[in-house]
């Protein structure tokens, strides 16, 4: 069935596999299935040229359309990485942003924990036992508590 299908639709076969493949990718979460569909597309291009060529056996294609993928999943990736900095390095880690930032604190430090109030949050912090009002410095976070020491 799929053998007849490919030779009634002759190049457009790849086309339409690589536009199917690309509207998988809306439902597949990740970034990868781009560049498969990419690989399909180009094939559907040379197969646009070379369709009535004898040296053009499904076989051949076959073979190009897997260099193709995995040549476009390599450099795809590449550029990703290079170009997948943020400009939110703590987008999903607040506390690890809170580093660095100094707070009063709200309930005093006793036996190594209290809390102190940063923005519109009370956080749980431990440190050396100091009195409600002192000014502290967060260091480090464990992501329970974080670190603080007098300021």
């Amino acid at each position: 069935m799929i053998a007849g299908l490919v030779a009634e639709l002759g190049p457009w076969s790849w086309w339409i596999a690589g536009l199917v493949l690309l509207a998988a990718e809306m439902l597949v979460p990740g970034f990868f299935l781009v560049w498969i569909g990419l690989a399909a597309l180009i094939v559907g291009m040379l197969s646009l040229l070379f369709w009535d060529s004898s040296f053009w056996l499904w076989q051949v294609q076959a073979i190009v359309f897997a260099l193709l993928a995995v040549a476009a999943t390599l450099v795809g990736r590449r550029l990703i990485l290079r170009h997948g900095e943020t400009d939110q390095p703590f987008l999903n880690q607040r506390a690890e942003s809170l580093v660095g930032r100094t707070a009063t604190l709200a309930e005093p430090i006793r036996e190594g924990r209290g809390r102190i109030r940063l923005d519109d949050t009370v956080w749980r912090v431990s440190g050396p036992d100091l009195p409600v009002g002192t000014k502290v410095k967060v260091v480090a976070t464990d992501g329970r508590y974080l670190t603080v020491e007098s300021a």
